[in-house]
């Protein structure tokens, strides 16, 4: 069975969960980890993420697409190639907090994007997988719908009526950047200047990296590029924060 949840909050349990949120969350954490940050310490709230502030770690993160307040940086997944070596700590409006959710319910999550769908399919299973929409504000994102619909295209298992909407959706899209462009979260990044953003977010497979949960605490979802170790040895991972 392939599923979809249109948002976080339909997610009971699963096995395997692709969390998707391409404007902008999961493509940020994937283009971290590709510059070479070693993790990415995904947090609910603004606080959470102020205490894991520490040398070596960047704070990243927006509020309805405005980046934090004394904050290192906003939540572009532009410009980690200078950024080094050490961790990125992240807390977005929507994505950091459908992760953290996911991590909650789910026994293995990766984190999806345009940027790096080839990989994810790669390492996903065709025929049991529910792909979770982060969404905008406890409701649906056309363009995170969109990437599901896509992933369900290129999936050999039985899709649930979730599922075979997500499809048609995104067959009503001619390229990725229409469909970026057709959202509320689109339009709010145009009118703050980010539509660098959209152009990068709407780029197929440019990474061929795997982000995956591999530890938690409550509030927090470490994420690492360790696309073949289960969570069950997370603590052998990523020991303590």
């Amino acid at each position: 069975m392939v599923d979809v949840a249109f948002t976080p909050d339909e997610l009971e349990s699963a096995e395997v969960t692709v969390v998707v949120d391409v404007l902008r969350a999961t493509t940020t954490v994937a283009a971290a980890l590709a510059a070479g940050l070693q993790r990415v310490l995904c947090c609910e709230e603004v606080e959470g993420a102020e205490r894991l502030r520490a040398p070596g770690r960047i704070l990243a993160g927006e509020r309805e697409c405005v980046a934090i307040p004394g904050f290192d940086r906003g939540n572009s997944p532009l410009g980690f190639e200078e950024t080094g070596e050490g961790e990125l700590v992240l807390s977005t409006t929507n994505g950091s907090r459908a992760i953290v959710a996911a991590a909650d319910r789910s026994h293995d999550v990766v984190l999806g994007a345009l940027v790096n769908l080839d990989a994810v399919l790669e390492q996903i299973p065709d025929d049991e997988v529910t792909v979770v929409c982060a969404g905008t504000d406890g409701g649906m994102a056309i363009e995170d719908v969109y990437l599901a619909g896509l992933i369900v295209e290129r999936l050999a298992g039985e899709p649930t009526d979730a599922a075979l909407i997500a499809a048609r959706v995104a067959a009503g899209y001619s390229d990725h950047l229409q469909a970026l462009e057709a959202g509320a979260n689109a339009r709010v990044l145009r009118e703050t200047d980010q539509y660098a953003d959209i152009e990068y977010c709407a780029r197929e497979s440019i990474l061929d990296i795997v982000p995956r949960v591999t530890g938690s605490m409550p509030g927090v979802a470490i994420v690492s590029a360790t696309a073949d170790v289960p969570l069950s040895r997370a603590s052998e991972i990523d020991g303590k924060l």
